[in-house]
């Protein structure tokens, strides 16, 4: 019984040890809309950014990326963020996103992420998935999938980090 209670208070405390690590971004070359090509381990931005993952097939993500373009000026005012926008759409389907971010005005760093290369290093098994990155490139929030109010808990997280 004794033997049982040690490996439950071990298996415990890893649980939370592990809870508590902070995952780093991992670098993966990704292109822009334009071509160009930016590693994600070293974008180049400073203070928080806001990573989410999208597909222009999915009606979810747009509403997610028409809600976070409406609240971008004012949160990048008040909190410094940057938010880009990770694109996962395939050989199939990567054609219609340039015109879909020039057809709403999205006003975020696009990235393509056509062979999911990013994806499946930051573990993201469908989409929308959000992820808050603070200025030491540590992930500190995540959320998979959209609901409207979303957004509201995104925003509390990233005003902590201004604390």
């Amino acid at each position: 019984m004794k033997k049982q209670i040690l490996l439950l208070a071990m298996l415990f405390f890893a649980i939370i040890t592990f809870a508590q690590e902070q995952k780093k971004l991992p670098a993966v070359p990704l292109k822009t809309i334009d071509g160009d090509e930016i590693n994600t381990g070293n974008l180049g931005i400073k203070g928080p950014i806001i990573i989410t993952f999208w597909a222009s097939w999915c009606p979810t993500c747009k509403r997610e990326m028409g809600t976070l373009n409406d609240l971008y000026a004012d949160w990048q005012e008040e909190t410094g963020v940057t938010i880009v926008a990770v694109s996962v759409d395939d050989e199939k389907t990567k054609n219609n996103v340039a015109g879909m971010v020039n057809a709403n005005d999205w006003e975020f760093l696009v990235l393509m992420d056509s062979n999911s290369d990013f994806k499946r290093a930051m573990g993201v098994s469908n989409t929308p998935h959000t992820f808050l990155i603070n200025e030491n490139g540590e992930i500190v929030y995540t959320r998979n999938n959209y609901a409207p109010g979303d957004e509201d808990l995104l925003y509390e997280a990233l005003v902590k980090l201004k604390k």
